[in-house]
């Protein structure tokens, strides 16, 4: 995707698909609030005939007009609602290595997607900056995703806390591998698959688990060597007895074995169990 069309959707690691659960997951514990419903108008009790003035008759005649829908079968006119335009500055650093400006056409083409002409990184700290309740309302309305504006209230801060978790989770696999070296690890791109199931998420779904409702692939910059994580993201286990208990979610945050620097890290985390 050209860096001049980038969506501000990609601006953060999660699509809309991993948002749709959330969003199912947040009505079914009852975090949404429900639109109040305002009565109808009082209408008279005697109708008034629409009529039209006849040149030829040169009187007002009646004219047949199509009845007037009850109350209860109007449509019900969509609430007006303001979206937040603020935007939250995570903790995950981006790693910004070239300006995509500088680039030739074919280059920037070249680029991953979320590479877009607005880097999407705060100038002061450079960390990713995270989509607005606005931001995230559009891009589903773009991708003829129905969505109610109210829902962005829980959706974005559900949003935000499972990427910092899915961050959290990279940076204990990175300690102690030299990033510290040079301010620790970066995000460089990422990319969303739902339907390509991970080796393990389909080993794991033929013994009986349950399939993961998303699949990230994110790469990361530790000072100058690329690592590529794949993340299986699982909706968790509500707890018994307990129907509106927190939102629960699994992240199984993993290098991938594509690399010799996958595989070590990997071994020694086996050994070290």
């Amino acid at each position: 995707m050209p860096p001049e069309d980038a969506d501000p959707e990609a601006k953060c690691p999660v699509d809309h698909k991993t948002r749709e659960k959330w969003l199912e997951a947040a009505k079914a514990k009852g975090q949404q609030q429900p639109t109040p419903s305002h009565p109808p108008i009082a209408s008279s009790s005697t109708p008034i005939q629409p009529s039209r003035w006849s040149l030829d008759g040169g009187r007002w005649e009646p004219i047949q007009s199509i009845p007037s829908l009850s109350p209860a079968s109007q449509p019900k006119r969509p609430k007006m609602y303001t979206l937040s335009q603020d935007r939250e500055i995570s903790s995950i650093p981006r790693a910004v290595t070239i300006s995509p400006s500088d680039l030739n056409s074919a280059e920037r083409a070249a680029l991953p997607a979320n590479n877009e002409k607005d880097t999407g990184h705060d100038r002061d700290s450079g960390n990713w900056i995270y989509p607005s309740q606005e931001m995230f309302f559009n891009a589903m309305q773009r991708k003829g995703h129905s969505a109610d504006p109210s829902d962005m209230q829980s959706i974005v801060p559900i949003h935000n806390a499972v990427n910092e978790r899915a961050w959290s989770e990279i940076k204990v696999w990175e300690r102690g591998w030299g990033g510290e070296r040079c301010g620790g690890p970066k995000l460089v791109s990422f990319a969303g698959d739902s339907k390509a199931l991970t080796p393990r998420a389909r080993w794991k779904s033929m013994m009986g688990y349950t399939e993961p409702f998303d699949r990230h692939d994110w790469v990361i910059d530790r000072c100058g060597t690329k690592v590529e994580y794949v993340i299986d993201f699982y909706k968790g286990k509500e707890t018994p007895g307990k129907p509106g208990g927190p939102l629960s979610f699994y992240l199984d945050v993993r290098p991938k074995l594509n690399s010799w620097e996958g595989i070590k890290m990997r071994a020694a985390k086996a050994v070290a169990l």
